[in-house]
């Protein structure tokens, strides 16, 4: 599983240790210093992963992920200091797909990464295409599609769609979805569950606050309908 992974880290000795940690599984890796010099260097290089620092000079790692997921849905892990529950959701709405708190270690990074690259297609071809209520989940091509539509979704919303479309009408609870998207922290489980689903429903909807597809399941969890919205 080899990628092409930028690091936007304004601590040159934390990007230089990361830098390394990459090199050594086979990454090719491409180090910036600020936000500024982060989205440039991804719309230029379309890396396979972006591994985000939240308090960067120039542009905050909050503007950066906003602008990223704007452009597209380059996978995205942010790293940061702080380790209040608001931050962790605001990085998760606004569609990072891992949320890091340091410090951590090497092993940890290197294994989340793997994940996320993991659940953004890398390494998984082969697989069938799902389809229920209208919605087509293509892991091989990494794609979604509504009513034949393209839509763009984070690697962690794929995964939770991926799996509820391949058994519609079934009801997952929260810590089954979370399980499927494999490295939201856990200090924010069922929180993060519903800032996914919330996020998802924006985007396979007509009314996403009266959804007929991505349905809740109360006291339960939730359920992708297998008729059409």
């Amino acid at each position: 599983m080899r990628a092409h992974v930028l690091v936007a880290e304004d601590d040159e000795m934390q990007a230089e240790l990361i830098r390394r940690s990459l090199l050594s599984e086979g990454h090719t890796v491409t180090v910036v210093h600020d936000g500024a010099a982060a989205l440039d260097a991804a719309r230029r290089l379309r890396p396979d992963l972006v591994v985000l620092d939240l308090m960067l000079p120039v542009l905050d790692g909050f503007d950066v992920c906003r602008t990223l997921r704007g452009d597209g849905d380059t996978p995205v892990l942010m790293l940061t200091a702080r380790t209040a529950e608001d931050d962790v959701l605001r990085g998760l709405d606004l569609g990072a797909d891992d949320y890091m708190t340091k410090p951590y270690s090497p092993r940890e990074l290197l294994a989340r990464i793997r994940t996320v690259l993991r659940r953004s297609g890398h390494g998984a071809p082969g697989e069938r295409v799902v389809r229920a209520g209208g919605i087509s989940v293509d892991p091989a091509r990494h794609e979604v599609r509504r009513d034949g539509e393209p839509v763009d979704c984070t690697p962690a919303e794929f995964a939770i769609l991926l799996a509820m479309a391949a058994e519609p009408d079934r009801v997952f609870s929260r810590r089954q979805l979370l399980a499927c998207t494999r490295g939201i922290d856990r200090a924010s489980t069922e929180r993060a569950v519903d800032v996914h689903i919330m996020n998802l429903r924006r985007k396979i909807e007509d009314d996403p606050r009266g959804p007929r597809r991505l349905l809740t399941v109360f006291g339960v969890g939730y359920k992708l309908s297998a008729a059409r919205g």
